[in-house]
This record gives C-alpha cells, sequence and structure tokens, in this order.
C-alpha cells in the first residue's frame, strides 16, 4: 500500500512539473534523431515546449510526417525529414535542411539505436554486431563530426548522447546492444575533452527501463515486469518525458558548466561500471 502510494505521489509531482512552461532554449535549433516514436519524440517535444525549433527525423516518411503534425498541433515549431543515420546521404541531407529551414543549430540529440537480437554475447552472429555498432555508436560519432560546422557557429552549442542503463549493468540477452551502450559512455568522454575548446559541451543520458516500444520485450509479460520492477528502487517503470526534461537541462545554460557527464535517468537501478 505505502509503495502505491508513493508511485502516485511521484506520477502526480512528474505530471506537474512537465506541465510547467520555460523558455530556457527560446531561440535554439535542435537535432533529434530517433525522434517519431518513444524517447525521441518525447524529447524533441520538451525542447520545442522550452522554445526550440526542432528538426524531426527517423527512417520512414509516414512517422516523420505524422510527428511534425504532433508537434505543430500544439503550436510548438517544427520541421522533418526522413533520415536513415547509417547512411551518408540521409545525415547530409538532415544537416542541411536544418541549415535551410532554420538558419543553423545549437542542439544535437543522438538518440537513434536499434537491437536486432536478443542473443547472449557469444551467441550473436558477426552481421547483428556490424548493424549494432554501425547504428549506436559509428553513427552517432559521425553526426557529431558533420554537424559540427553548424555547432561551432552556435552561441551555446551542446550535444546529448542517449546511451542506456545496460551501458553500466548489461542485459544478458542484449549482450551486443549493451556493449554499444557501454561505447558511448567512453565516446562522451572522450570527445567532451576534445571539443571543450570549441565551446561544445557533450553530454550523456542513460535512461533505464522505460516504458516504449522499443523495451516492449523487457516489460510486456507480467513476470518480465514484476522481475524489471523488482530491480528498480522506486519500484515503477520510467516514462519517456522523464528522461526528456533531463535532455532539456543537459540542453540549457542550466547546465552550462557540465560536460562530459552522464546521468542516469533509471528510478534508482544500479548504475556503475
Amino acid at each position: 500500500m505505502l509503495r502505491t502510494a508513493l508511485n502516485q505521489s511521484v506520477r502526480k509531482l512528474s505530471g506537474t512539473c512537465s506541465s510547467i512552461k520555460c523558455n530556457r532554449l527560446e531561440g535554439k535549433i535542435a537535432v533529434v534523431t530517433g525522434s517519431t516514436d518513444g524517447i525521441g519524440l518525447s524529447i524533441a517535444k520538451r525542447l520545442a515546449q522550452e522554445g526550440a525549433k526542432v528538426v524531426i527525423s527517423s527512417r520512414r516518411e509516414a512517422n516523420v510526417k505524422k510527428a511534425i503534425e504532433e508537434l505543430k498541433s500544439e503550436g510548438l515549431q517544427a520541421t522533418g525529414i526522413v533520415c536513415h543515420v547509417g547512411k551518408a546521404e540521409d545525415r547530409k541531407r538532415l544537416f542541411e535542411k536544418t541549415k535551410a529551414d532554420f538558419g543553423g543549430l545549437d542542439i544535437l540529440v543522438s538518440n537513434v539505436a536499434v537491437n536486432p537480437v536478443m542473443s547472449t554475447v557469444m551467441d550473436t552472429a558477426e552481421e547483428a554486431w556490424d548493424k549494432i555498432f554501425d547504428v549506436n555508436v559509428k553513427a552517432t560519432y559521425l553526426l557529431m563530426q558533420e554537424s559540427l560546422p553548424l555547432l561551432k557557429c552556435s552561441k551555446s552549442p551542446s550535444i546529448v548522447i542517449v546511451s542506456s542503463i545496460a551501458g553500466y549493468q548489461p542485459f544478458s540477452l542484449l549482450g551486443v546492444y549493451s556493449i554499444s551502450k557501454t561505447a558511448l559512455l567512453g565516446l562522451t568522454k572522450v570527445t567532451a575533452d576534445e571539443l571543450a575548446c570549441d565551446g561544445i559541451r557533450v553530454n550523456c543520458i542513460a535512461p533505464g527501463i522505460i516504458m516504449t516500444k522499443f523495451s516492449k520485450a523487457i516489460y510486456e509479460t507480467e513476470g518480465a515486469h514484476e522481475t524489471a520492477v523488482s530491480n528498480i528502487s522506486m519500484g515503477r517503470l520510467g516514462q519517456p518525458d522523464e528522461v526528456a526534461g533531463t535532455a532539456a537541462f543537459l540542453a540549457s545554460d542550466d547546465a552550462a558548466y557540465i560536460t562530459g557527464e552522464t546521468i542516469v535517468v533509471a528510478g534508482g537501478m544500479k548504475s556503475r561500471l
């Protein structure tokens, strides 16, 4: 009963906080990859709610259009483009459209991730290794590299990488995915140091088990849900909006003296290497 009451209080508080209107990102321009559903869409929406002009992107045109319509229906500023982050031409068009539509770039959120298999590390085929690392790690690096000409023109540029709690505490059947997410923690540290001289901050978010389609397999059955929640101090799964608030903070001037850090948004799950 106490746990239930606490969970209800947390949800009410979360709802209240999300309704607060901030203008921390007024005038800023943001690109969010994988932003037509789940955590990515919530991040894009939150950045726009705080005043940013947002560029939506994902692999499917219908999903991009739907997400743009959703944001615009709320009076938010958004445009979008189809972008498979593993394709050089798509990444090029993404940044060209960002500059053409909005004139520059202040915030890059690299959110796209794939996990084509549920298997242990030693049972994962080479093709799956290649796909996971090409999209989750290599494409993140390339997006960062290719965004630099625009970010260097910004007065307060920021990069936010979305990793995972799996980067700290691997899931047995998400072995290679977990390794790729650990790699993003290292990418954050190294690039934050390299880009500090250009005034570009690089930070990371490690979400826990968030209720999205992507993580559905972890919690969709009653047994899986109970197992997942048993490892969470707060006794509940997270919501995409709870990750979005952290992204907005890291992208804002409230985090002006923060770089090279990873914020774990996981309800108290163990999160140390």
